[in-house]
């Protein structure tokens, strides 16, 4: 697990998101952040539609802020609820967090933090497809 971490500020800036969150369906706004190997940090709410199918997760928004912003690799990551609580992510979101921080990559989670390899057990991954991320 990675250490010096500023969980906190982590959690803020998740925190921060919430409040751009569009949740006019469910009313439950999401906000994530993330820690990048370059020290940057990104963020995503989430964004409901009316088609159920196509709202985004709030880990949507941040992979997608991480590559358009030159990628990395996340190293951190907390997801938290309208009111700063910390939740888990969904099963299609901890396959984004796998792919873009692999089993390293530190996750705050309402029971500690723990590694993306102990939140997703055996991850479907590019090995799984017999090819290199190199």
């Amino acid at each position: 697990m990675e250490s010096g971490i500023d969980w906190q500020g982590l959690r803020d800036a998740a925190l921060r998101m919430t409040r751009l969150a569009y949740a006019p369906y469910s009313h439950y706004p999401v906000g994530a952040a993330g820690l990048v190997d370059d020290g940057r940090i990104v963020s995503g709410c989430n964004v409901e539609n009316a088609g159920y199918g196509v709202t985004l997760c709030a880990e949507c928004g941040l992979i997608s802020e991480l590559v358009a912003g030159g990628g990395g690799r996340l190293v951190a990551f907390c997801c938290v609820d309208g009111q700063g609580g910390i939740i888990m992510p969904c099963g299609r979101c901890r396959q984004l967090l796998w792919e873009h921080g692999g089993p390293e990559l530190a996750v705050a989670t309402p029971a500690g933090v723990q590694s993306m390899a102990r939140v997703l057990p055996q991850a479907f991954d590019a090995d799984s497809l017999g090819l290199s991320r190199d």
